[in-house]
């Protein structure tokens, strides 16, 4: 699928600005490496590579909008100093800021994964393993606890439980209080949403746009 001019010319603002700061500083913040003009960025598991010229994925190809979006703004938004962790998970809706695109994140992340693995737990789990995911590890109530590191420093655990006689299948998304620190909440919310796209159709999928 083509993807729309509006998409490229958001595509290359960002390479401008990620051209302009000194990624060898972000990339110590971050605990990311650098090579050479292109910063190195496991993302899901997967290895991408960011610059002021492109972003590419591990095949050399330019991945779906909305994840060239996020390891942009990854860069950009890189924090002066390492906020303090507490190890404490929060669910997206608490984040101060994140009222706008709160009911965008339950329909686009939450509930397409809930609806999607309903009476199928090991399907879950197994797509999880791809995109680097990792029990979690405390206990919690539910059917299975994945937690992801996302990218260095940002994590996120999904809780899921699966249909029984009186409920349907659920899944919800937390993530580390400290999260907001890396990224903002338009960001925090795709994070979901990639999630979703890639456990349902793997992480070659594409719309086109997102």
């Amino acid at each position: 699928m083509k993807q729309a001019p509006v998409f490229d010319e958001i595509y290359e603002n960002y390479l401008a600005d990620v051209s302009a700061i000194d990624l060898n500083l972000a990339g110590n913040r971050l605990g990311i490496n650098v090579d050479g003009d292109q910063a190195i960025i496991p993302f899901y598991g997967i290895t991408h590579r960011v610059s002021g010229t492109g972003v590419m994925d591990e095949k050399g190809k330019r991945p779906i909008h909305a994840v060239s979006v996020i390891l942009c703004k990854y860069l950009l938004l890189c924090p002066d100093q390492e906020p303090p962790v507490s190890g404490e998970w929060v669910k997206y809706h608490s984040f101060p800021d994140a009222a706008p695109y709160a009911e965008g994140f339950r329909n686009t992340a939450e509930q397409p994964i809930g609806k999607a693995f309903s009476g199928k737990l090991n399907d879950l789990k197994n797509a999880c393993m791809v995109l680097g995911g990792q029990p979690g590890e405390a206990p919690y109530s539910c059917d299975l606890a994945i937690r992801f590191p996302v990218l260095p420093k940002v994590n996120l655990l999904i809780l899921f439980n699966d249909q029984d006689d009186e409920f349907p299948a659920d899944c919800s998304i937390l993530f580390e209080k400290h999260a907001d620190a890396y990224l903002d909440m338009e960001c925090l919310a795709m994070l979901g949403m990639v999630l979703a796209g890639w456990l349902k159709n793997g992480p070659d999928y594409s719309d086109g746009n997102i």
